[in-house]
C-alpha cells in the first residue's frame, strides 16, 4: 500500500512539475500565487465568521436589538469579501487550469507525434488503450483535480492551523472524575476533532480504495466504446454494403456491457462508502454540541460562545476531514495519474528506442533507394530472408508476390516504420513520399487535403488547380475551397487521384507506390504512370502491385515469392 502510494505521488508531480518549470512558469506561479491569496482571504474570513458567531447569538440571548443590526451589518461586509473573493479565485484559477491544459496537450501530442511513436505504440498489443481519450480527457481532468484538490489540501491546513488555538482556548478543560480523583484533559474539544476525522477518514479509506482500479477500468472501457462508434463512423459505407448493422450492434452492446458491468461495481462500492460518509457527516452537525453541552449546562459560557465552539468544531473537524470529503475524486485522480503516467512512459520508450541503434539502419548516399533486408514477424518468425531491392529514377522496381508476402511490410521496412528485422536501406539525396493504397485525406478544405502534409507552405492555387487537370479531377477545382469529409465524398478511385496529385505538387525524388492504382481501370492506370515516367524532374519509382499490366511501367521486378522462409500471415500485411 505504501508503495503504491509513493509510485502515486511520484508520477503526479513528474507529470505536473514541467510546467512549473516551463517558459510559462512566471505567468503560472503569478496566477497560482493569486489564486492562493484569494484562498487565505477565504480562511481569514471564515475565522471572523466564527468570531462573529460569538457576538451575533450572544445578542440573541440578551435581547440587545442595537447589537442584533449591528452584527447584521458586519455579515453583510463579511458575505460581501466571500463573494468577491470566491469569483476571483474561482475565475483565476479557470485561467491557469486552461494554461496548464494547453501546455500539456502541446507537450504529449509533439511527443506521440515524434519519433513516430502514435505508429509504434500501436504495432504492441500491450500499449496503452486510447491515446486519444488519454490526450482529450485525462488531461482535462487531470489539470482540474490538481488544481482542485490542492487549493482543497491548502484551504484545509491553513483552516485547521488558524482554528486550532481559537478551539482550544474556547473549549476550556474537561474534568472526568475518577473516584476520588478527577482527570483533566485540556482543550478537549480540539482532541475529539482530531480523534473523530482521524477515525472517519482511516475507515473511508479501507471502504472506498477498490474505487481506484474500478474508475480506471470505468475510464477504459467507456473509452472502448466511444472508439467502436468512431470507427462506425470512419467505416459507414463498408459497413453499409455488407450490411453489417447486426453486427455492429452486437459489437456495441458487447462494449458497452463492460461499461455496465463496472459501473454497478462503482456504485455499490460508493454505496458502502456513502453509508458512512453520509452518516459521518449528519453525525458532525451535533457532535460539537454534545462535547459542549456541559459547559454550556453548567453556565461556562453562553449561547454566543456555544455556537462559537461549534463553527470553530467544524471548522476544525472539516480540515481533518478533507480526504473523507474528497475521496471520490482521489481515486478518480489516481486512476487519471495512473493512464497519463503509462503514456506518458511508453512513449518515452518508443522514442528512446527509435533514437538508438536500429536493427534495420537508414542511411543517405547514392542515387534513387538500395535496401538488403531480412524481415520478421512481431513474433521474432522469420517473414523474408536476403531481399535485395535496388531502383533508380532510369530503373523503376516493382515488387509483387501472393497476397500476405509482405509486400507492404517491405515498404514500411524501407520507410522506417517496421522495426522487425535486419539490414540496411540507403536512400539517394532528396525527399521520399510514400503513398498508400488508400490516401488520407484530412479535415478541412479539398485544398488543404491536397496540399497535405504542408502547412505554412502550401502550393499556389495555380499549382493545385494544374494538378488536378492532369489527374483527371478538373471538375472538382470548383470545389477546392469547400470544407467538408472528404474521405466520404470521394470515390476510392478519386482518392487515389488525389495522391498521385499530391506527387505532381510534392515532386519527390523517389515515389514509393503500394497498390496506388487499385481502385482505377488499366486506362486510368497507365495515365497517372505515365505521368510520372515523363515529369520532368524524373523521381525513383517502387510499386507494390498485383496487376501484371503494372510490369510495362517498372525495368525490374522483386517478386518476394522467390524469398519465402516461412508461412506468410496475415499480421505481415500485404
Amino acid at each position: 500500500m505504501a508503495d503504491t502510494r509513493r509510485r502515486f505521488l511520484r508520477e503526479a508531480w513528474q507529470l505536473a512539475w514541467p510546467y512549473w518549470t516551463s517558459e510559462e512558469k512566471w505567468s503560472a506561479w503569478a496566477l497560482l500565487g493569486s489564486v492562493i491569496v484569494l484562498n487565505l482571504v477565504n480562511v481569514w474570513l471564515s475565522v471572523r465568521f466564527t468570531v462573529w458567531n460569538r457576538y451575533f447569538y450572544n445578542a440573541l440571548q440578551q435581547y440587545d436589538w442595537s447589537a442584533f443590526w449591528y452584527q447584521f451589518g458586519i455579515f453583510g461586509l463579511i458575505a460581501a469579501g466571500f463573494i468577491i473573493a470566491g469569483v476571483y479565485q474561482s475565475y483565476l484559477q479557470g485561467i491557469l487550469e486552461i494554461r496548464w491544459r494547453r501546455w500539456l496537450t502541446d507537450r504529449f501530442l509533439s511527443r506521440w507525434l515524434s519519433d513516430r511513436a502514435y505508429y509504434h505504440i500501436g504495432l504492441d498489443q500491450s500499449a496503452p488503450d486510447n491515446p486519444d481519450q488519454r490526450i482529450s480527457d485525462d488531461l482535462n481532468r487531470f489539470t482540474q483535480t490538481s488544481l482542485d484538490l490542492s487549493m482543497g489540501l491548502l484551504n484545509s491546513v491553513v483552516t485547521l492551523f488558524s482554528f486550532l488555538a481559537m478551539l482550544w482556548t474556547l473549549s476550556g478543560p474537561l474534568f472526568i472524575p475518577l473516584g476520588r480523583f478527577s482527570f483533566e484533559i485540556p482543550g478537549y474539544m480540539l482532541f475529539a476533532a482530531i480523534i473523530y476525522a482521524v477515525g472517519g477518514t482511516f475507515l473511508t479509506h479501507w471502504i472506498g480504495f477498490p474505487l481506484v482500479r474500478l474508475t480506471f477500468d470505468q475510464q477504459r472501457y467507456q473509452a472502448d466504446f466511444r472508439f467502436s462508434l468512431v470507427r462506425l463512423r470512419e467505416n459507414a459505407e463498408s459497413v453499409a454494403f455488407h450490411g453489417g448493422e447486426g453486427r455492429e450492434f452486437d459489437q456495441f452492446q458487447g462494449r458497452f456491457a463492460h461499461v455496465v458491468r463496472n459501473w454497478w461495481d462503482i456504485i455499490r462500492r460508493r454505496k458502502r462508502l456513502a453509508w458512512f460518509t453520509y452518516g459521518y457527516q449528519q453525525m458532525a452537525i451535533v457532535f460539537p454540541y454534545l462535547v459542549a453541552a456541559s459547559r454550556y449546562f453548567s453556565k461556562q459560557i453562553e449561547l454566543g460562545g456555544l455556537m462559537q465552539i461549534a463553527s470553530a468544531f467544524g471548522q476544525v473537524q472539516t480540515s481533518l476531514s478533507f480526504i473523507i470529503t474528497t475521496y471520490t475524486e482521489i481515486a478518480a485522480y489516481e486512476s487519471v495519474v495512473d493512464r497519463l503516467a503509462g503514456f506518458s512512459g511508453r512513449i518515452a520508450e518508443v522514442s528512446a528506442a527509435r533514437r538508438g541503434e536500429q536493427s534495420i539502419a537508414i542511411g543517405r548516399g547514392g542515387e534513387g533507394v538500395e535496401a538488403a533486408l531480412d524481415l520478421d514477424l512481431p513474433s521474432g518468425e522469420p517473414l523474408r530472408h536476403d531481399i535485395a531491392l535496388a531502383a533508380t529514377p532510369a530503373k523503376p522496381v516493382l515488387i509483387t508476390g501472393p497476397s500476405g508476402a509482405g509486400k507492404s511490410t517491405l515498404l514500411r521496412a524501407i520507410a522506417g516504420l517496421w522495426p522487425f528485422g535486419r539490414g540496411e536501406v540507403r536512400f539517394g539525396d532528396g525527399r521520399a513520399l510514400f503513398l498508400p493504397q488508400r490516401p488520407y485525406l484530412p479535415l478541412g478544405t479539398l485544398a488543404d487535403a491536397i496540399a497535405y502534409p504542408a502547412t505554412d507552405r502550401k502550393p499556389p492555387r495555380g499549382d493545385i488547380e494544374a494538378a488536378l487537370r492532369a489527374v483527371g479531377l478538373g471538375y472538382l477545382v470548383p470545389h477546392l475551397d469547400e470544407d467538408g469529409l472528404w474521405a466520404h465524398r470521394l470515390s476510392g478511385g478519386e482518392q487515389q487521384r488525389i495522391g498521385f496529385a499530391r506527387v505532381l505538387l510534392a515532386r519527390p525524388e523517389i515515389v514509393f507506390l503500394d497498390e496506388a492504382t487499385s481502385a482505377l481501370d488499366e486506362a486510368a492506370e497507365a495515365q497517372l504512370y505515365r505521368l510520372l515516367r515523363e515529369a520532368e524532374w524524373g523521381p525513383t519509382i517502387v510499386s507494390v502491385g498485383h496487376h501484371s499490366a503494372l510490369k510495362r511501367f517498372h525495368e525490374a521486378v522483386v517478386d518476394l515469392a522467390r524469398y519465402e522462409v516461412a508461412q506468410p500471415a496475415a499480421a505481415a500485411g500485404d
